[in-house]
């Protein structure tokens, strides 16, 4: 099978690698690049678990082919607080509940970073509809949303 070679700038390091141009994205990330933070859930993109920020858009990283992120900038959940610290949305979810099993946070997170570069101070439907694209079969999604404004609260504060 024809290989392409790819480039991507993955949480801030630059990966170059030849794949098969049918390799998903989240694949790419989790068995070649070996970050496994990203999950795998329903790979129809229903569920968001593989959710990243690509190019600073939360995107379905099941949807995509490894070959159209060539020369793009990468954000996974292992990219998102800086060494030793947690993101504020990573701290909102541990502080208010937001995660039971886990699997759905990585995404969620993601999702709601995007959310709240568009809207630093989101009402409750704005979160909602924020993060409609990523399923949670644990939590009842309230959690998640005061997860959500616990995190854009510090964030706002942190600019002041």
């Amino acid at each position: 099978m024809t290989r392409t070679t790819i480039e991507v700038t993955i949480n801030g390091m630059r990966y170059r690698h030849e794949v098969e141009p049918r390799l998903l994205l989240v694949h790419y990330i989790r068995d070649v690049v070996g970050l496994t933070g990203t999950h795998i859930g329903c790979e129809t993109s229903l569920c968001g678990a593989c959710t990243v920020l690509l190019n600073g858009a939360a995107v379905k990283s099941c949807t995509l082919f490894a070959v159209q992120a060539d020369g793009a900038e990468i954000t996974t959940i292992e990219g998102l607080g800086e060494a030793g610290q947690l993101h504020p949305i990573q701290e909102g979810f541990w502080m208010k509940h937001g995660l039971q099993c886990g699997y759905c946070t990585p995404g969620m997170i993601l999702a709601a970073y995007q959310l709240l570069q568009r809207y630093p101070d989101p009402t409750e439907a704005q979160i909602r509809h924020g993060i409609e694209g990523n399923l949670c079969r644990c939590t009842g999604y309230q959690h998640i949303i005061e997860a959500i404004r616990y995190a854009a609260e510090k964030l706002r504060s942190q600019k002041v």
